[in-house]
């Protein structure tokens, strides 16, 4: 997926370098990039994106409990270990539910979510944090990538037995014009069949997201692969196929699982 991204990006005439470590940048009349592996560009702006880190300073001075990356501890109530301290959004660890523990994803979506729980129980309510699955999407010129779940490694880490398969699919009936491939990979538990994760890539006009988002819910719902060839999904030849996409990748999976 990432050569996909990549060569969205050349092909809109950005110059694209991985496998060098940036080893200093220098001020002068312009900024000077130096690396290894021969790596020196001059360039008028240089944007350092270095990951996400919990800004938990207060909560530590209040004494409230933290873990990965800093994050602050909460239940699924947002509650801290101090009573009557709730938090959430980027500062705190976060409920996942296929991995049924805590992690630390910071995400929008999320921090609403986790706000109007911890919102709502800080006046007496009752109310959870039900956990999420990661979901994600980017849009990169004409391209749109997104993922939610697990991708194979994460989830051998994690303790499963998992397959990945990969298929391309058009996004709608292709004897309709417009018609764009979609890369579509699909992660599940070769022991149980459950879905564990996925991702996608495409124009960002093929409803790339959405469909995302319907390996999301199955994934909140703790659905298998096969379980995607009952779902009802909407179709018309100018949007979609009489199998979906989501569908024809799910089948693709099952066909290589039964075959090991």
């Amino acid at each position: 997926m990432g050569d996909t991204v990549g060569d969205e990006l050349r092909r809109h005439k950005v110059d694209v370098i991985t496998n060098v470590e940036i080893t200093a940048i220098e001020s002068s009349k312009c900024l000077r990039v130096s690396g290894t592996n021969g790596f020196e560009q001059s360039a008028d702006l240089v944007l350092l994106a270095t990951g996400v880190k919990a800004a938990s300073q207060l909560a530590v001075q209040a004494g409230i409990s933290t873990g990965q990356k800093g994050a602050i501890q909460v239940d699924q109530s947002m509650r801290t270990n101090i009573p009557d301290i709730y938090a959430a959004g980027d500062c705190v660890e976060t409920w996942h539910r296929v991995l049924q523990q805590y992690k630390y994803l910071p995400l929008g979506t999320t921090s609403h979510k986790q706000g109007r729980v911890a919102g709502e129980n800080a006046v007496g309510g009752n109310r959870k944090f039900a956990g999420c699955v990661g979901t994600q999407v980017v849009k990169v010129f004409d391209l749109a990538a997104a993922r939610t779940g697990l991708r194979e490694q994460e989830a051998k880490a994690a303790g499963f037995k998992p397959l990945t398969v990969e298929t391309v699919a058009w996004d709608h009936k292709v004897y309709y014009p417009g018609a764009q491939e979609m890369r579509i990979r699909v992660t599940g538990d070769i022991v149980s069949g459950r879905l564990l994760g996925a991702q996608i890539a495409g124009h960002w006009r093929s409803e790339v997201a959405k469909r995302n988002d319907i390996f999301a819910t199955a994934l909140f719902h703790g659905m298998s692969v096969e379980d995607f060839n009952d779902l009802d999904l909407s179709y018309t030849p100018p949007l979609s196929s009489p199998w979906d996409p989501v569908q024809l990748a799910a089948q693709a999976w099952c066909r290589k699982a039964s075959s090991r």
